[in-house]
C-alpha cells in the first residue's frame, strides 16, 4: 500500500523539465555578484571613514599646543607626533600606514600678505600644513582663523571578478583641518 502512494509522486518528479535549475543557474551568480559588490563597496566606505578619522585626529594633534605654560611659549607637536597619531588610528582598523600616498594641498598662509602655507611631509607621506588660513574673514572686524591642515591619500583595490571593476584601484583622499589653540 505504501508503494502505490509513492508512484504518483515519482511520476510528478520525473516529469519536471529542469526549468527551476536553469533559472537558479542564471540568477544565483548575479545575486552573488551583487552581494560581493555590496561587501567591497562597504569596505571602501569603511576605509574612507577610517582615513578621514585619522586625518581629523592628526589635525587636532598638530593644532594643540603641547606646552602652553612653558616660559618659551607654545610648542606644537612635531611632524613625528602627528604621524604617530594618524598611524595609530589606521592600525586600529588594520590599515597599513606604509601605503599612504602624499596629497600636497596648496593652502594660503595666515600671514599678510597671503603666501602659501608652510607644509611638510612626514615619514608616512602625510602632508601637514601649519599656519594655514582656514576661512576667509566675512567682515573686516572678524579676524581670519588660522590652523593646521592634515591630508593624505590611501589606495583601495576592488576584487569583483567578471566585472569592469575587478582589480581597479581607486585613490581615497583624506583632509582635515583644526584651529590653532593657544
Amino acid at each position: 500500500m505504501a508503494m502505490t502512494n509513492l508512484k504518483p509522486i515519482a511520476r510528478r518528479l520525473g516529469s519536471t523539465d529542469g526549468a527551476e535549475i536553469a533559472e537558479a543557474a542564471l540568477v544565483l551568480p548575479l545575486v552573488f555578484m551583487l552581494l560581493l559588490g555590496i561587501v567591497w563597496f562597504g569596505r571602501a566606505f569603511n576605509i574612507y571613514s577610517t582615513i578621514t578619522q585619522a586625518a581629523q585626529q592628526g589635525a587636532i594633534t598638530a593644532a594643540r599646543a603641547s606646552c602652553a605654560a612653558c616660559p618659551t611659549g607654545n610648542t606644537f607637536p612635531s611632524d613625528a607626533a602627528v604621524d604617530n597619531t594618524v598611524s595609530a588610528v589606521m592600525q586600529a582598523s588594520s590599515l597599513d600606514p606604509a601605503q599612504i600616498l602624499a596629497n600636497p594641498p596648496a593652502p594660503v598662509s595666515c600671514v599678510n600678505p597671503p603666501t602659501p602655507a608652510t607644509c611638510t611631509t612626514s615619514s608616512h607621506n602625510i602632508t601637514i600644513c601649519r599656519q594655514a588660513l582656514l576661512n576667509s574673514p566675512v567682515s573686516a572686524t572678524q579676524p581670519p582663523q588660522c590652523g593646521t591642515i592634515v591630508s593624505f591619500q590611501f589606495p583601495f583595490q576592488f576584487y569583483l571578478p567578471f566585472t569592469a571593476l575587478n582589480l581597479q584601484q581607486i585613490i581615497l583622499s583624506a583632509q582635515a583641518q583644526s584651529r590653532m589653540e593657544n
